[in-house]
């Protein structure tokens, strides 16, 4: 760090900027956007230390550019180092303090690059919400008429065509225009799900790391995607080693650990990103599965079968997510390409 430290609460119409020198608080000072960045361009480098919220891979992104050294840093964390009322002043003071911790791990920054990938991944999840919600919508509401439908979306869009053709089974017309709008909603959020998914497919085509990453067993375009947001591409200052990318996304067992005795549990449930580690499971377990049914042509393979036969499948799939993370960390750190290690002939 810097000597001259800057720790900021950000808003949308006004920033609070609290900056200390040979930690000492010099001036806490609220500023307009605009404002804010004029001053920012104007500073020598110093250590600047965003709360992370809304706008703030922007404003990191903006700080790195003038030359300053940018973090991030929890927002759950800086409301537990706030001594007093919450108020702008106190927020970016306890920004400033908790950034001196010791032990503090900063959240890593995004580039604009990742946040328009970042970005289609949501719009993809939230269309599937929305998808599941429809179809689930249309089945409970035919249910309560003993109509039973299969949920995939073949049976489902067979079986609302039959209804709506059906004449004579007693639906008004009313119920029969409703349902029908419904059934339209329901095939163009099909329709929207293959659109986001043709779009992170080509995203992750365009991109020559989410392309070498893609070459580990079990990772699909979702997956390379996923995996390149959360390792941070080339800012790997946040994990020191691949162990640590592995633990953050839940792919470690929980210590129970007292009295110098250790205690290694179930991967744990309480992660902040649920949804990467379930496709990385998902991922490893298809993996695991071709391993098991076709000859060995790699080590790897060799070593997925030996823990399928020692654990099950279900242990397999969760240790090769965990190694899929720690290559994954290893090719984006060092820049190399993926090449699996072939078994000798």
């Amino acid at each position: 760090m810097y000597n001259m430290l800057t720790g900021v609460d950000l808003a949308k119409k006004e920033i609070q900027v609290c900056v200390a020198k040979s930690n000492k608080i010099v001036r806490n000072m609220p500023m307009t956007p605009t404002a804010f960045s004029n001053w920012l361009a104007t500073q020598k480098p110093m250590t600047v230390v965003f709360e992370a919220c809304a706008t703030s891979n922007y404003w990191y992104q903006c700080a790195r550019e003038y030359g300053h050294d940018a973090r991030l840093i929890s927002a759950k964390l800086v409301s537990n180092i706030r001594q007093n009322q919450k108020t702008d002043k106190n927020d970016a003071e306890a920004v400033l303090q908790a950034s001196q911790l010791s032990n503090v791990n900063f959240i890593s920054g995004k580039s604009k690059e990742q946040q328009e990938l970042q970005s289609l991944v949501r719009m993809h999840q939230l269309s599937v919400k929305h998808k599941v919600a429809y179809g689930n919508q249309l089945c409970s509401l035919l249910l309560e008429f003993n109509i039973k439908l299969s949920p995939t979306d073949a049976g489902l869009n067979s079986a609302i065509q039959s209804i709506l053709e059906d004449a004579e089974n007693g639906f008004s017309a009313i119920f029969r225009e409703a349902l029908h709008t419904a059934w339209h909603q329901y095939l163009k959020s099909i329709e929207l799900v293959k659109h986001y998914e043709k779009s992170v497919a080509r995203a992750s085509r365009a991109s020559e790391d989410c392309k070498n990453l893609m070459k580990i067993e079990g990772v699909g375009p979702t997956n390379a995607v996923n995996l390149y947001i959360a390792l941070g591409c080339c800012e790997l200052g946040v994990f020191k080693k691949a162990r640590d990318a592995a633990a953050c996304i839940g792919l470690t067992p929980i210590q129970h650990s007292s009295g110098g005795k250790v205690r290694l549990g179930s991967i744990g449930k309480n992660i902040r990103n649920s949804s990467l580690r379930a496709n990385l499971v998902a991922g490893a377990m298809s993996a695991v599965n071709q391993a098991v049914k076709r000859d060995s042509r790699t080590k790897k393979d060799e070593w997925i079968k030996g823990l399928v036969e020692r654990r099950g499948k279900r242990c397999a799939a969760v240790a090769l997510a965990n190694k899929t993370v720690r290559t994954a960390f290893s090719l984006l750190r060092n820049g190399t390409d993926y090449k699996a290690e072939l078994l000798s002939a």
